[in-house]
């Protein structure tokens, strides 16, 4: 999908500031020309990133570096109060933590923060914690699984699931990254922390590593759902969700949708609203859902933030982080028509920075 150029068009209604944090994760270069795309303000963006080569600075009005540790809170703040920034726009799930615990000192300064409160964050990016919440809500959306913390109980929740016989999955219950037991594949090492995602082994071939780890790592071991696999990305604040929209995923590589339709899903809509009500979830989040061998949809993961794919939409009519901005802000959002059926695909761009200039290019 190729969205227009970045250059701000005049006569959009009132200026609105807008500081995205991450500017150099994926999709951020994306995010910001969606929201450059929109006709309900005008956009004046602030990039913020720990490091001077982010990969979204080319195409913020203005980019800062800031602190990665203790002070990026505070330099965070500094910025945004000295920009007179209206809303905060997070793209790095590992500052959501921080930028929520914050939220009254932004608050103090008159700006919005999207990001949903700590213990809700706390839930959502944590699957095991998330599943047990669901289940003892009654939610029967969630795969068989088991929440494991020593070797043994590993070995046990494995064979309960249908090991050797069937293939089971497993990942650190604060992770990402999923790997499969397959009794056919090579014996092969497993790194929870590290790429490529889908790392696939036998039982025999990952012992021998979770026997030497110490503390043993607090896993939740799945069935493997073999089904398609679909997002649906909604924005929510309390009560109201007033945008949600699905799409399948045609094509994955290491975690990330390369390629995919955009493709109601009423069912899994329906999924992804009570899920926001019963965690309390705010602004943007990415539900991630498969179908299981009986053709039953499972959730695989909340991800409580915008989607670095979400621009997938854009080209279908739904401009969520535009949306979201203006959520953010209490305005009443316009009724969008999504094109059902829009097939999207996702490249690799190209920033050069070239020595002694300060911009770069794309």
């Amino acid at each position: 999908m190729t969205l227009p150029d970045t250059a701000p068009r005049s006569g959009r209604g009132r200026n609105v500031t807008v500081m995205v944090t991450g500017a150099g994760t994926p999709g951020a270069v994306g995010i910001i020309k969606a929201i450059r795309r929109t006709d309900a303000f005008d956009p004046h963006i602030i990039g913020v990133e720990t490091i001077p080569d982010a990969s979204g600075f080319p195409l913020v009005d203005t980019a800062e570096t800031v602190s990665a540790g203790d002070d990026f809170i505070q330099d965070v703040i500094d910025v945004a109060r000295r920009e007179d920034v209206d809303v905060v726009f997070p793209l790095r799930p590992t500052d959501l933590q921080s930028l929520s615990e914050a939220k009254p000192r932004f608050e103090s300064e008159g700006i919005e923060v999207m990001v949903s409160d700590p213990e809700t964050l706390s839930i959502a990016m944590d699957t095991g914690r998330l599943y047990d919440h669901l289940v003892q809500h009654g939610h029967q959306i969630v795969p068989e699984f088991y929440r494991v913390s020593t070797c043994d109980e590993f070995v046990d929740a494995v064979r309960a699931l249908g090991y050797p016989d069937r293939r089971v999955c497993f990942k650190r219950s604060d992770g990402n990254k999923v790997c499969f037991l397959d009794s056919e594949a090579d014996g092969s090492n497993v790194l929870l922390d590290t790429q490529p995602n889908n790392t696939v082994s036998t039982l025999d071939g990952v012992l021998p590593i979770f026997e030497e780890i110490e503390p043993f790592p607090d896993l939740i071991v799945t069935e493997y759902l073999p089904g398609d696999e679909y997002s649906v990305d909604v924005i929510a604040r309390e009560d109201d969700v007033p945008v949600t929209v699905s799409r399948s995923h045609d094509e994955i590589s290491a975690g990330h949708s390369y390629m995919g339709t955009i493709e109601e899903a009423p069912e899994l809509i329906e999924s992804a609203r009570q899920i926001c009500a019963l965690l309390g979830i705010e602004y943007n989040a990415n539900f991630r859902f498969k179908y299981a061998a009986d053709g039953t949809p499972k959730l695989v993961e909340v991800n409580p933030h915008l989607s670095e794919s979400v621009t997938a939409y854009v080209g279908a009519g739904a401009n969520i982080p535009s949306l979201s901005v203006q959520h953010a802000l209490g305005w009443d959002l316009s009724e969008i028509t999504v094109d059902w059926g829009t097939h999207v695909t996702h490249d690799w761009q190209e920033i050069v920075f070239r020595p002694g200039q300060k911009s770069a290019t794309i």
